[in-house]
Order: C-alpha cells, then structure tokens, then sequence
C-alpha cells in the first residue's frame, strides 16, 4: 500500500490560491488612456478567445505542477507485505581436525568405509544447515591452526570451504591447543553468552606452541564454551594377508585419541564431552548440541519500502518544460 511519509506538507497544496486572492485585494492601477476600438480589433482578429484559451492551459499546468511538486514532497513510498527476520543467536566456531589421522576409513557409510574426515563432512552438513540465526566460522587445524572462514551468516559458504578441506593441508599433526587460541581470539569480541566452539579430533595434541589445557583455562576466563569430540571407531579388522580373513586381526584406531584432555577441556569449560565411534553417534551428538545451544525463537518483522517522490518530481519536471516551450513558440508568433 501506498503511504506518505510527510503527509503535512499537502497542507500547502491552497497556498497559490491564497496569494492570488491576496494580491487581487489591493488597489488596482487604472490606465491614464483606455483606447477602446484595441479590444474590437482583437476580437475581430480572433486573437482574444486564444489568448484566454491559452491562459486557462497555463493555469492548469501551474495548478498540476504545484500538486506534483507537493506529493513528491510529502515522500510517497509503497509499503510491502511483512517480511520475518530471525533475530541473531549464537556465535559458533567448529573447529575441525583434519590431520593425516583422518584419513582412517573406520566409519560407515550406506555399508562402505569411509574416512573419517568424510564422515565429519556428511553430518557438519546437517548441522550447518539447522543452524539458522547463528553466525558460523570455521577453523582447521593439523600440525597448525588456520581460520578457513571467520564467522558470518553465510552457511552457503561456510560448508563449501568444510567441503574443500583436504587432508594435510595444515601438516600430519595434531595442534588442539592452537586451535583452541585461534578460536578464544577470534570470539573474545563477541557477547559472552554466545560464544561457543565445537572441537572435532581423533588424536592428541602432538604439535602447536600452546597446550589444549591452558587453551581451555584462557577460554574459560572469557566465557567461550567448549564441546568436544573424539571421533574414531573402538575396533577395526584389519584383513590378513591379499585381503583375506587369514590372518585377520583386529585392532584399535582410536588408541591415540586423548579422552582425558577433551574430557578436561569441556569440563572447565562448562561444555561437554561426545564419543564418536560410528557416524549414527556423530549425527546424534550434532543433533544434542542442536538441544543445548539452540538458535533463537524470537522474531522480528520488517515491511520493505520502496520510495515513488522522483515519480511525481519526474512528471512535474516534465510539465514545466512544456509550459516553457509553449511560452517560447507563442512569442516566437
């Protein structure tokens, strides 16, 4: 629907009017010769009807004119059906292992073995997804922590970059600590009840300039709340020898995984601590964090504006330049 922002200013459509009934008050000045056989000429010429037939045009011109400029004046603008905004939620980092560790194929996927790293991309999907209102960023981090994208609300991109990771890029180890201090500075600027990180490995802190336990002292102090998960399968079969069942043995691919220190890291933290071991755990523990850290139920509306001043503006721009032009081809005559 149309509406009109300064709707006070029409009250000056009358004023023209005013003027002219104003200066038609005072005393007129009489000609000292009235000559009267002029006014029989023009009559007999044809001009006098002309004249006040072109006076009329003029006037209506001015009149529209003056209405345009008004309307344009008094800021017409259409206003839109309501539009829902989703107000902003939480700030959340998911930091991401992607050591040469995650090259294991322990998890299963539609009866085929994946790697682990294949896995943690199918499920952040689902996640990323359902996080509506959050502003997301993402950190990767192997024998060094790197921020692959800083927190915004574009999930588009932030799972395109999650997609492209490859294993390696950041070295073969495994630098939780680091990662941990990439993320506390880069949330530190943000509210305190929103930060939040998620931590995803399968290995211990092999590498990096800072321990995970004084990551998680640091992140503790200024309020980031840490959930971590150690991803990896408890058992694998390893086959014997050219692949067959002699010879089989069966061992532990997640022997390296250090539950003690996320344990700990989650515990100072006020996060919690998540046991991956198949993908079916790690959609759950998703789907859980989803429950603790929700996105939020408020909402705000908006009606979009569109601004129609330059429409009038435009026509009575026009009109005046036609009053112009005939004002020139009527001397001109």
């Amino acid at each position: 629907m149309f509406e009109l922002h300064l709707p006070e200013v029409l009250l000056l459509l009358p004023t023209p009017w005013l003027i002219w009934r104003l200066s038609r008050q005072r005393p007129q000045q009489v000609d000292a010769i009235y000559v009267p056989f002029f006014a029989s000429v023009d009559r007999a010429l044809g001009k006098s009807k002309t004249h006040q037939s072109q006076g009329k045009f003029n006037k209506t011109l001015l009149a529209a004119i003056w209405l345009l400029v008004c309307v344009s004046a008094s800021q017409p603008v259409w206003i839109g059906e309501p539009v829902t905004l989703q107000s902003s939620g939480r700030d959340l980092l998911l930091a991401v292992d992607i050591s040469g560790s995650m090259e294991e194929q322990d998890m299963v996927i539609n009866d085929r073995n994946v790697r682990r790293i294949d896995a943690v991309k199918v499920v952040l999907k689902e996640f990323i997804d359902r996080r509506v209102g959050d502003r997301l960023g993402l950190v990767l981090f192997g024998s060094e922590a790197y921020l692959q994208a800083p927190l915004s609300y574009d999930r588009q991109t932030i799972q395109q970059l999650l997609n492209e990771a490859e294993l390696g890029f950041a070295g073969k180890q495994t630098a939780i600590g680091d990662a941990i201090g990439l993320a506390v500075k880069r949330l530190q600027a943000r509210p305190a009840d929103e930060r939040v990180m998620i931590l995803l490995t399968d290995g211990a802190n092999t590498a990096g300039e800072v321990q995970p336990l004084q990551a998680a002292k640091l992140a503790a102090e200024l309020d980031v709340k840490i959930y971590t998960i150690g991803m990896g399968a408890d058992r694998m079969v390893v086959p014997g020898i050219f692949g067959s069942s002699f010879g089989a043995r069966t061992v532990n691919p997640s022997r390296d995984l250090d539950e003690a220190t996320l344990q700990s890291i989650a515990q100072q933290t006020g996060g919690r601590y998540y046991r991956a071991r198949n993908i079916e755990e790690l959609q759950q523990i998703y789907i859980e964090v989803d429950a603790l850290e929700p996105t939020p139920d408020d909402e705000a509306t908006f009606r979009p504006q569109q601004a129609y001043f330059y429409w009038p503006l435009a026509i009575a721009a026009g009109l005046a330049m036609m009053l112009i032009l005939s004002s020139i081809r009527r001397r001109s005559n």
